[in-house]
């Protein structure tokens, strides 16, 4: 059973996680930078993610990610073009990170409102069939000589722009969490249970119920795998 101190940091981390808040990763194709972005999605409550992997694929570095990928879903997508649609149709705003003539500065974008950060590859940047999908271009404003900044750098000034407006909106208070349920309660159960559950998706069965101190009271024979009979 999981200790009820645990527990209870899973229940706060979870019940402040932003479900109309996500960044999409269209041929992110360096895996440190793909980690990188997941721990910046983590710090900032991010529910779940979606990546456009780049044609050879990629894995995540744990060392990067400090563990984040475990806390996060991602989604994997073949094109841009059918999660940008898919993330309008769910009401969200998709905001390109792109300096272009139309683009405004990122931090004139209202983040409170559900929101897709769409982020390119830093070789290439947003492909131009998902530029003219995008609802918002959005700039980082640059003084220097360089002319764009690593991309999980980028993504994180703007994530943490969003965290600050929505913190002043009070979207972080976490009560009640902004996750409905009953999806909450499985997302917790999943959290604090991750081995048990994927055993019960296995089969097919609903999650037992959780008591006040993450203490499983429902009846956990049909999962349990019966040991074989000791030897006489």
């Amino acid at each position: 059973m999981i200790q009820p101190q645990r527990f209870h940091r899973l229940r706060r981390v979870l019940a402040r996680r932003q479900p109309d808040l996500t960044v999409v990763m269209e041929r992110v194709n360096k895996e440190h930078n793909f980690s990188a972005i997941l721990r910046n999605c983590d710090a900032v409550g991010v529910l779940e993610a979606h990546a456009v992997p780049p044609l050879q694929g990629f894995t995540l570095s744990d060392e990067t990610s400090a563990g984040s990928a475990k806390w996060m879903k991602v989604h994997r997508h073949e094109r841009a073009s059918g999660v940008i649609r898919m993330l309008q149709e769910r009401g969200m705003q998709v905001v390109a990170a792109h300096p272009d003539a139309r683009s405004v500065d990122f931090r004139a974008v209202d983040f409170v409102r559900p929101t897709a950060l769409l982020m390119g590859a830093e070789l290439f940047g947003v492909s131009d069939e998902a530029l003219a999908l995008a609802d918002v271009t959005a700039a980082i404003p640059m003084v220097g000589m360089v002319r764009s900044l690593n991309v999980s750098v980028a993504t994180s000034l703007l994530l943490y722009e969003a965290q600050r407006q929505r913190e002043a909106a009070g979207m972080y208070r976490g009560d009640p969490p902004r996750i409905p349920e009953p999806r909450f309660t499985e997302l917790l159960f999943e959290w604090a249970y991750p081995r048990l559950a994927h055993r019960y998706r296995e089969l097919g069965l609903p999650y037992p119920a959780l008591g006040p101190d993450g203490e499983i009271t429902g009846d956990l024979s049909a999962v349990t795998v019966p040991r074989p009979p000791t030897e006489s």
